[in-house]
């Protein structure tokens, strides 16, 4: 697939099955995650796979999460939290490491996390590969954080589930770029 036709129809597959992408497809998509702007290259990001009964235990952790938020929830929100990672056969989870630097404020870092997790994204559609950002309030738990290995410093930016479209995607929607664009200044 060309750069621009995949940049321009990317789409979101929420219904994902097997099979995962392959070793070669993952290769492209961390690579292409590599290609995100990064003032000062600091590599402020990095990435964790889930799959096959990982993605079970990572359910249990976001159904824990859940319980220790303080907001009492029902039996279907817990089932919900830990069914969520089941609904791809991958789930890669998109960390930025963030760090003091003199130059690079952590926002601009976080936001270079967000451009390798949508790398990704745009890797994958061009590939075949269906995907989805589903990330939710739960991705931003110190319990979550903690049972995901993360250390100080670092925090989800995203849950991207990859997988096999189990439906064609639906064409990208048109939009007129003259709604988003103004000029400033004199």
């Amino acid at each position: 697939m060309e750069a621009l036709d995949a940049l321009l129809n990317r789409v979101s597959v929420p219904r994902l099955v097997d099979p995962a992408p392959d070793a070669a497809q993952r290769e492209v998509m961390f690579a292409a995650a590599l290609r995100a702007p990064d003032h000062g290259q600091l590599r402020p990001f990095r990435f964790l796979t889930v799959e096959g009964a990982a993605r079970e235990q990572m359910g249990e952790l976001l159904a824990q999460a859940l319980k220790l938020s303080g907001t009492e929830p029902n039996a279907q929100a817990l089932e919900k939290a830990r069914l969520g990672p089941l609904r791809a056969p991958l789930v890669v989870v998109v960390i930025a490491k963030l760090q003091d630097h003199f130059k690079v404020p952590k926002q601009e870092q976080r936001i270079t996390a967000a451009c390798a997790a949508h790398a990704i994204l745009n890797a994958a559609f061009a590939l075949g590969v269906g995907g989805v950002w589903r990330t939710g309030e739960l991705a931003y738990s110190a319990h979550v954080a903690k049972g995901l290995g993360l250390t100080a410093g670092e925090e989800v930016v995203a849950f991207l589930y990859l997988g096999t479209p189990q439906n064609e995607p639906r064409p990208a929607p048109k939009l007129d770029t003259a709604e988003f664009v103004r000029g400033w200044g004199a």
